[in-house]
């Protein structure tokens, strides 16, 4: 399973690097960005929820000494789609604020590019990490959950990419990518505790839910409901044929 591991890290490092030049000629861009986000909102319902669902009974099983507590696993989950629009709203409160002199919106803006950098790269260093838990997931899971991270990294990457198209370029697409060769790396060295895997997952869940609701689901004038729908459908179908 570590060579499964190894790739996956090494293929979403590749999406980082190489984002903006992922895409099909004869395709429009509002097209298959909303394809993108109809996979990764089939993932969320069909198999995140789900597992999110099953790490829950095994937190509780293994910690009977916070059953005073129900649901901990969609706390943290809140916690993670909660901190994430925290960080997304106080950098987009620092990017609103044009009334100041000209050398201070280029520091103010530097400020809220590396806010939005460094918060996605905690989250992709974790990403990265639980990839390195094989026993935690057979092959075939790991495999989609790489894919539909490949989806939902792309996604992102667009996001940012509108927000600080030249600074991410130089810049930032190298901190994405290597965060998750850093969480995979760290990950072949500290081996967690179920509870400690069970906690981290709710936590990028959450987060993950956020951004593809927020990012991946573009606007009404750049998305493609037909795009977005077939997305859906053919994702859900794989998912549930094989799962």
């Amino acid at each position: 399973m570590l060579i499964y591991s190894v790739i996956g890290a090494l293929f979403l490092a590749f999406v980082h690097l190489f984002a903006n030049k992922i895409g099909f000629s004869h395709i429009p861009r509002s097209k298959w960005l909303s394809a993108a986000g109809g996979i990764s909102v089939s993932y969320i319902f069909i198999h995140l929820l789900p597992e999110l669902e099953d790490w829950q009974l095994k937190f509780e099983e293994k910690n009977e000494n916070l059953s005073f507590i129900s649901h901990h696993l969609y706390l943290v989950a809140l916690s993670g789609l909660t901190a994430f629009y925290g960080l997304e709203r106080a950098a987009k409160l620092s990017s609103d604020s044009h009334r100041e002199p000209a050398s201070d919106q280029v520091h103010t803006n530097a400020k809220t590019f590396w806010l939005h950098i460094g918060s996605f790269s905690l989250y992709n260093a974790i990403i990265g990490h639980l990839l390195t838990e094989s026993d935690t997931k057979s092959t075939q899971e790991l495999i989609w959950f790489i894919i539909a991270m490949a989806f939902h990294f792309i996604g992102n990457d667009y996001s940012l990419l509108d927000h600080y198209r030249h600074k991410y370029l130089r810049e930032g697409r190298w901190v994405m990518a290597a965060s998750v060769i850093g969480g995979w790396a760290m990950g072949t060295f500290i081996h967690l505790s179920e509870t400690v895997i069970a906690v981290l997952f709710a936590f990028v869940a959450g987060s993950v839910i956020l951004n593809v609701l927020k990012e991946e689901i573009p606007e009404e004038r750049k998305s493609n409901f037909w795009a977005f729908l077939s997305g859906i459908i053919l994702y859900s179908s794989i998912l549930l044929l094989t799962g």
